[in-house]
């Protein structure tokens, strides 16, 4: 918005410009100039003034050719008729001894957005593209992409990109840098810059000669490139390898994710770039900078998926600090959880349970999910904490810990009498009311007062707002009176006669509905339906991460995937019409890895491709294997092998088949979950022994197979080679 007496001020300073007087001073001259400048940035319209303007560009003194330049660049495209005069005075300026002038020039005339500048602006930039200065020959690089842009639909110059191909072997490591960078412009609706070996090994040549932001463009770029050979491989790698420890901490990872795709067939190499990569990533991770430091630990969240070791000597470096932003420390956690290992289990829990008296809730409860996933492995010293941080009667503190209580005790049955006693000191309506009704309900029979705490909830249905609490208060109601049906009846006779007549919720009336119904069928018939499968106290859980291939990352590695959280590149796969996934759990079953394929000792004509995909959470696994039918039940003729469970783990993950859960070794029957990927279907399969299906041979192994989609084949390939693996590590054993 122009300021008032604006038109009085334009007019003293052309007054001032034109003064003969003035223009013989030239340091009073240059001051009415850089005033011009002045109101030109606060938004004064100044453009009466051009052609003084362009009067004054006729000096010697760069500081004020920049400032003509610049008031040139800016009212151009509002004067275009005074503009060509603009562009005779700069094209005359580009023929200048200086190269200072020449550079200046050629510059601020590629900045004129102005139709029909192609033609003017053509000539002096393939002269600038041959100048003997490496400054104006920068300049007229970029010039090359900007020229471009002003026509994006007109064909391609063939000589101007041959003239940027030659120039990538200009000794100014800058120009090469800038050809790049041009090329990839206009050559971007082909595939961008072609990178073959000459260019490829030039780069590499001259890596040394750049600055820290040029070195990470080029290796970006010599991601297009493939070495023909294993020799010009690790050459290659040989050349890069100084830059894995480089203080720059994008050198670094620019150069480790041109590492990981290079040697995507040497794991041995990979592991040993990422372990020389660990230092700047660590170093990131602690950087002044809040948005580098949350990008450092994104990445190390990503290495950790194939490395979960890799940091576990330097976990204090994911201590939260206390001016920390919320994003920094809710990730450091997830780490410190990943990390947690016998040695500094005391020290990370003690650590996590001071953020779990934080000012802000959602932190407090990130750290108390955080101690309830080191409760799977350790849940003796994870309960005591739990248990110390109800006394701070604190209402999102304690739902947290309930919460926590729900999943322990389905992930480790054997902490449910623990928990349950704990329960009792914690019933004073927490602000999340459902996992309390459901520990009251699974498990009423070991909490005594369990009967009367459900009684106050039902007694208080009337103010309660949330239709998902009602109906969890159902369930657990129906739950109770199967176990405790005398102290249970009445209040459930209440419930229903309330939830059925006076509830306004749909949902929550059709839930009474049912439950009503279900117990007009008889208790037992009742019990089976309510009562869900209780989880196995023999099993295991797999604790740690398992490691993924490298290659399941590498390609999103240093981009903006980590950090977003969508890291995983889906591969392509031809999956017809009828193996698409129906459901969101099904959905993140489709395989996302490297194939490997095997072929079938029973089936020579065919070949069975396993695969690694992202690993299945126990809570999917097991749903679909209740939801599925048993397709194929074979009994091995042998014994499982009596080798060390992490060394069957091992020998099955190479050749794609994931564990998920096994019983200890002497525990009778003996069990084990697998499951894998083949052919745009997943298969789940159980290991017995000891099976009630098959009586007399309980000595050998039998193993049970479901899958989604169905596919014979891949079942009958997928029972052959874990056969295969099974009789090899029983030879081995004996």
């Amino acid at each position: 918005m122009p300021y008032f007496g604006s038109e009085e001020m334009v007019k003293e300073l052309k007054r001032a410009l034109s003064n003969p007087n003035v223009q013989a001073d030239r340091l009073r001259y240059k001051n009415y100039i850089t005033k011009v400048i002045r109101y030109m940035t606060q938004g004064l319209d100044v453009s009466a003034l051009f052609m003084d303007m362009v009067k004054a560009s006729a000096t010697v003194d760069i500081a004020q050719k920049k400032l003509v330049y610049l008031y040139m660049c800016t009212y151009a495209s509002d004067k275009p008729d005074l503009a060509l005069l603009a562009i005779n005075t700069l094209r005359k300026d580009c023929a200048d001894p200086n190269p200072m002038v020449r550079g200046l020039a050629l510059r601020n005339m590629c900045n004129f957005r102005m139709p029909g500048m192609t033609e003017y602006i053509e000539q002096p930039i393939v002269a600038g593209l041959r100048d003997k200065a490496s400054y104006v020959r920068r300049v007229a690089v970029l010039g090359c992409a900007k020229m471009h842009s002003l026509q994006p639909n007109t064909d391609i110059d063939g000589t101007i990109v041959n003239e940027l191909y030659a120039l990538l072997r200009d000794p100014d490591p800058v120009v090469v840098v800038n050809c790049l960078r041009a090329l990839e412009e206009i050559l971007k609706d082909e595939g961008g810059v072609v990178i073959n070996k000459p260019i490829a090994h030039h780069l590499l040549n001259r890596m040394k000669d750049l600055d820290s932001w040029a070195q990470s463009e080029v290796l970006t770029f010599l991601l297009r490139y493939r070495p023909r050979s294993d020799d010009e491989l690790f050459d290659i790698l040989s050349l890069l390898d100084s830059f894995l420890q480089s203080a720059h901490a994008h050198v670094a990872v620019a150069t480790l994710r041109l590492f990981l795709q290079l040697a995507s067939a040497h794991p041995a190499v990979q592991a040993d770039a990422l372990l020389c990569t660990s230092a700047p990533l660590l170093a990131t991770c602690g950087a002044a900078s809040r948005e580098l430091r949350f990008a450092g630990l994104c990445h190390v969240q990503q290495v950790m998926r194939s490395q979960p070791g890799l940091f576990g000597t330097h976990y204090k470096r994911f201590f939260c600090g206390y001016s920390e932003p919320t994003y920094i420390k809710f990730r450091k956690m997830e780490i410190l959880v990943e990390l947690v290992n016998d040695e500094n289990v005391a020290l990370v829990l003690e650590e996590l349970r001071s953020y779990c008296t934080d000012v802000s809730p959602e932190l407090a409860q990130a750290a108390i999910a955080a101690i309830g996933r080191i409760a799977q492995t350790y849940s003796e010293k994870c309960l005591d904490i739990l248990t110390g941080l109800l006394a701070l009667k604190q209402d999102h503190i304690t739902s947290a810990v309930i919460q926590m209580f729900r999943d322990l005790v389905w992930f480790c049955p054997q902490s449910t009498a623990a928990v349950c006693q704990t329960v009792e000191a914690c019933v004073d309506s927490p602000q999340d009311s459902e996992a309390l009704l459901w520990l009251l309900g699974e498990h009423g029979d070991q909490i005594s007062s369990a009967p009367y705490v459900m009684e106050g909830y039902i007694d208080g249905l009337k103010t309660e707002l949330s239709s998902a609490v009602k109906m969890e208060l159902l369930t657990a109601s129906v739950k109770m009176f199967l176990c405790r049906p005398a102290e249970t009846q009445d209040m459930l006779g209440r419930l229903l006669h309330y939830c059925i007549e006076e509830e306004s919720d749909v949902c929550v009336r059709d839930r009474a509905l049912l439950c009503y119904r279900l117990l007009q069928r008889g208790v037992e018939e009742t019990r089976k339906v309510v009562t869900g499968p209780k989880s196995d106290p023999s099993m295991s859980v797999l604790t740690g991460r398992q490691e993924e291939p490298i290659s399941q990352w590498a390609s999103t590695f240093n981009t903006l995937g980590p950090l977003s959280g969508c890291d995983l590149c889906p591969q392509t796969a031809v999956i017809s019409a009828a193996d698409q996934p129906s459901s969101s759990a099904e959905k993140e079953l489709l395989p996302e890895s490297t194939d490997v394929t095997l072929s079938s000792p029973d089936d020579t004509e065919e070949e069975i491709s396993l695969s690694l995909g992202p690993p299945l959470s126990h809570e999917t696994f097991e749903k679909m294997w209740l939801d599925l039918e048993i397709l194929q039940r074979q009994t091995m003729g042998f014994p499982r092998p009596r080798t060390a469970l992490d060394t069957l783990q091992a020998a099955l993950q190479l050749v794609k088949i994931q564990t998920l859960a096994f019983t200890p070794g002497a525990t009778v029957p003996w069990k084990a979950y697998i499951y894998t990927r083949s052919t745009g279907t997943l298969i789940l399969a159980e290991l017995l022994q000891g099976d009630q299906h098959a009586p007399g041979i309980d000595e050998s192994l039998v193993v049970s197979v479901k899958q989604q989609p169905v596919n014979q084949h891949a079942i009958r390939g997928f029972v052959s080679i874990l056969k295969g693996v099974l009789q090899t590590l029983n030879v081995d054993s004996s």
